[in-house]
C-alpha cells in the first residue's frame, strides 16, 4: 500500500493509480461548468436588479442618446446631400422647389447619373389643390408622388428636406394609394384592395391632408375604372378639399382642370428620337396625350413580333376611335397576324472568318495564355 498513490483500476496490461490532489482537481473540473453558470446567473441577477433600481435614469439616457443619434444622422444627410430647412407654418401651402427623392437620388449617385429635381405647388388656400399627373410609363410619375410625400413627412418630423426650398402648411394626415397588391387570404383581389384603400382615404381625409394616388381604377374595365377615378377626383376636390397628387393614364380626366378651380394638369416630359423613347423625368404644366406603353414593352424585351402586332392593333383602335367606329367592328377589321416578323437576312455562303479560325484550333493543346489570345482574335474577327 502507498499513501500517495491510490489504486483505481487494473487492466490486462496496466494498472491505474490516482492521488488525493488529482481526485480533488477532477471534482473541481467536473463541477466547474455548473459553478460558472451559477456565478453568471448571480452576476446577471445583480446587474438586473441594479438596472431596475435605476430604470428611470436608464430610459431617459437611452431616449436622449436616440434623439442625438437621429438628429446627428439627419444633420449629416442635410450637409452631405444639400438639403434645406423647410418653412413649416399654419397655412394650407405646399410649395416645393427643386424637390428630390432621397432614396432614388442616393441610388443614382452610385451610378453617376443625375437626379432631375422638380417643383410642386399645391398652395390653394382654404380650397382643394390637386395636380392631375399624366405621362408615359417609366417617366417618373410614381417617384414624383413619393418624393413629395417624403418631403412632407421629413419636414414635420423636424428634418431638413431634399429640395432647394420648401414651404409646407401643417399636414394632418398623409394618405398613400400606390402599387398593386392582393390579399387573397382574406378573399380580396388586387382591385378590391385598391378600392378598400381608396375608400379609407375618401372617408377620412380632411382639408389639411396630403394625398397621393397612383393609378386609381386600373384593375377593372376601362369605363368602370375611368368612372371610379373621375368620381374619386371630384370627391377629393369638392368634399375632402385635400392637397393631392393624382397620377393617371386616363387622359380623358385632364378635361376636369377646366371645370374645377382647384385641379391643374401636370405631365412628365418625354422625347422620341429615331423611334425610341427618351424619358426626361421633368414635370411641367400640361397634359400628356399618350402613354407610350408599347415602347416600354419593347424596352422590357417583348418579342419583336408581339411589339409590331401591338403597334398595328393600337393604330387601328386609335383610328377607329377618331372615326367613331364600334370596337367590335374594329376587331373584325383587324387582319390576323398583320405584324409578321421581319424577314431574316440570308445566311452568308461559305464559312465565316471566325469559323475558319476555329477549324485550325485544338483546344486540348492550348495553354491558358494562348486561349486568352485566341479569344481576343476571335472578337476582332467578329467585329469586322
Amino acid at each position: 500500500l502507498n499513501e500517495t498513490f491510490i489504486h483505481r483500476q487494473t487492466t490486462a496490461n496496466q494498472v491505474r493509480f490516482t492521488t488525493v490532489e488529482l481526485s480533488e482537481m477532477e471534482t473541481k473540473i467536473l463541477n466547474a461548468g455548473n459553478r460558472a453558470l451559477e456565478i453568471e446567473k448571480g452576476l446577471f441577477e445583480r446587474l438586473k436588479g441594479a438596472i431596475l433600481e435605476r430604470s428611470a435614469e436608464v430610459a431617459t439616457a437611452s431616449k436622449a442618446l436616440a434623439e442625438f443619434d437621429l438628429a446627428g444622422a439627419l444633420a449629416e444627410l442635410a450637409v452631405n446631400d444639400n438639403w434645406t430647412r423647410p418653412d413649416v407654418n399654419e397655412s394650407h401651402d405646399f410649395a416645393i422647389e427643386g424637390g428630390r427623392h432621397p432614396v432614388v437620388e442616393a441610388a443614382l449617385r452610385k451610378t453617376g447619373d443625375p437626379f432631375v429635381a422638380n417643383n410642386c405647388d399645391l398652395s390653394g388656400g382654404d380650397a382643394a389643390s390637386i395636380w392631375l399627373l399624366t405621362g408615359p410609363n417609366m417617366a417618373g410619375k410614381s417617384t414624383f408622388l413619393r418624393q413629395n410625400a417624403l418631403i412632407a413627412l421629413l419636414a414635420q418630423m423636424g428634418s431638413f428636406v431634399p429640395a432647394n426650398s420648401a414651404r409646407i402648411g401643417l399636414v394632418s394626415q398623409l394618405f398613400s394609394r400606390v402599387g398593386a397588391s392582393d390579399d387573397l387570404a382574406r378573399g380580396r383581389s388586387t382591385f378590391m384592395v385598391e378600392m378598400v384603400e381608396t375608400a379609407a382615404i375618401l372617408n377620412q381625409a380632411d382639408d389639411r391632408a396630403l394625398v397621393i394616388l397612383d393609378e386609381i381604377g386600373r384593375g377593372t374595365a376601362t369605363y368602370d375604372g375611368l368612372s371610379i377615378a373621375w368620381a374619386t377626383l371630384e370627391h377629393l376636390h369638392d368634399v375632402n378639399k385635400s392637397r393631392a397628387l393624382f397620377a393617371t393614364h386616363y387622359h380623358e380626366m385632364t378635361q376636369l382642370s377646366g371645370k374645377m378651380t382647384g385641379v391643374d394638369n401636370a405631365t412628365v416630359t418625354v422625347r422620341e428620337w429615331e423611334g425610341e423613347v427618351i424619358f426626361l423625368h421633368e414635370v411641367i404644366q400640361g397634359a400628356a396625350d399618350r402613354s407610350y406603353g408599347v415602347q416600354v414593352a419593347q424596352l422590357a424585351g417583348l418579342p419583336v413580333a408581339v411589339v409590331d402586332r401591338a403597334r398595328v392593333v393600337l393604330d387601328a383602335l386609335e383610328k377607329g376611335e377618331r372615326e367613331g367606329k364600334a370596337h367590335k367592328a374594329l376587331i373584325d377589321d383587324l387582319p390576323l397576324f398583320a405584324a409578321t416578323p421581319a424577314p431574316m437576312a440570308a445566311a452568308p455562303s461559305g464559312p465565316s472568318p471566325v469559323q475558319e479560325k476555329l477549324a485550325d484550333v485544338h483546344p486540348d493543346s492550348l495553354s491558358p495564355r494562348e486561349a486568352l489570345s485566341l479569344i481576343y482574335e476571335l472578337k476582332d474577327l467578329a467585329d469586322k
